[in-house]
């Protein structure tokens, strides 16, 4: 399976240099190889296992960035209503 060699040598920058929220390849390939191998390594799911991989990562990034809003006091955005909605809806 070319995208998840068995011997994975880690390359990607530490954390503190990268930018906040951002998902990096390192981390992707390595969630995917993870869901390969939990899946008993089939063949042919590679593409499958990249986006599942980085749609799980993207959802633990959003739930984290909201938990921190949280626990600032504040809103989260997605879950903001104007009053104009509220009135539409009544």
């Amino acid at each position: 399976m070319a995208l998840f060699p068995e011997q994975r040598k880690r390359t990607s920058a530490p954390e503190f240099m990268q930018a906040p929220g951002e998902i990096t390849f390192e981390q992707i390939r390595e969630r995917a190889y993870d869901l390969w191998e939990r899946n008993h390594r089939p063949d042919g799911f590679e593409i499958e296992f990249w986006l599942t991989a980085e749609r799980e990562l993207k959802a633990e990034r959003d739930n984290k960035q909201n938990q921190l809003v949280v626990k600032q006091g504040k809103s989260s955005p997605s879950r903001l209503i104007s009053q104009k909605d509220l009135s539409t809806h009544a």
